[in-house]
């Protein structure tokens, strides 16, 4: 049985892995594998490679990401880096200040 405290890391993690890749992306151009590992080194966490290519492909779907193939110049296969668009960056912000919002609330004062 999980704990409260496990319950809330789960959803604070894998239900919106969407603002953890909007973030990243903010820094700079990824490609999926890339920003998994970027997640675990920056937020803690790891999600399944798998969510991680969902979640991408959802936003791009949905016009918060773009993305475009790379050719490698050290003859590695073609990647897929993940960009972020001005509404991924205004949903970026909608989403930290919807969980800031709601941490003021939580405080007591």
């Amino acid at each position: 049985m999980t704990t409260p405290m496990e319950r809330l890391r789960n959803k604070i993690t894998k239900e919106v892995l969407w603002l953890y890749i909007l973030r990243l992306l903010k820094e700079r151009p990824m490609y999926a594998y890339e920003l998994k590992e970027r997640i675990k080194e920056a937020f803690e966490f790891e999600p399944a490679t798998v969510s991680s290519y969902v979640v991408l492909y959802k936003l791009e779907k949905e016009g918060y990401v773009t993305a475009e193939w790379q050719e490698s110049q050290t003859g590695k296969p073609s990647r897929k880096y993940y960009r972020l668009t001005p509404e991924g960056e205004k949903l970026l912000e909608e989403g930290i200040a919807f969980l800031q919002e709601t941490l003021q609330k939580l405080k007591v004062e």
